[in-house]
């Protein structure tokens, strides 16, 4: 079972992967985004630590929507809402339990990238974060380990896509052979989870 603790350091980790990842982020972004999906998701997650500490959240519903928030109004761009979607809306699922269990998870976790597909219209093979997303989610009632590596390879497995959404895909065949920011910072989200989980 896990607790708001467990959730808070979920949060952490993440934010330290992004510190660390921050510039590979950016330059994955620069051919075919904005160039600043890793300064952006630098900025959220710091100010989602900051806040996390600052209000301590009961629950794990609570800070994950917290979490969703605070991203929201500190990231520019389109990952602050998706990212922001993703968190608040697995929260929501979570609701109000002082602990969950790894299944309660894996089901609150498909309901936030639900709303994030919703809300960007956005598919598997469209090279967006939900490539890395979904085939975690899918694997997550096996382990978070698991998860893990269905991220990590749906992150990779975008370069060789055409974008079809996003800003990306306003460059058409000029997107193949770029991997995909938003599914690389995914990943990371949810290798943070299989760290924070010791797997």
């Amino acid at each position: 079972m896990f607790d708001a603790d467990f959730f808070r350091r979920w949060m952490t980790a993440t934010a330290a992967s992004v510190e660390r990842e921050a510039e590979r982020l950016t330059a994955l972004d620069s051919p075919i985004g904005d160039a600043d999906h890793g300064s952006n998701l630098q900025r959220g997650f710091r100010a989602v630590v900051e806040t996390l500490e600052k209000e301590e959240p009961g629950t794990p519903g609570a800070v994950l929507t917290l979490a969703g928030r605070r991203l929201i109004s500190t990231v520019g761009g389109a990952s602050g809402p998706l990212y922001g979607t993703l968190l608040r809306r697995t929260g929501k699922a979570l609701g109000d339990a002082a602990e969950v269990g790894g299944q309660d998870l894996a089901e609150a976790l498909r309901t936030g990238v639900d709303a994030v597909r919703q809300l960007g219209g956005a598919a598997p093979g469209d090279k967006t974060m939900v490539d890395a997303l979904v085939p975690a989610v899918d694997a997550l009632g096996d382990s978070f380990a698991a998860a893990r590596a269905a991220a990590e390879q749906g992150a990779l497995a975008t370069a060789p896509l055409q974008a079809r959404k996003g800003r990306a895909s306003y460059l058409g065949e000029r997107s193949v052979g770029h991997q995909d920011p938003g599914a690389t910072s995914s990943a990371l989200l949810i290798a943070a989870l299989a760290e924070v989980a010791g797997e």
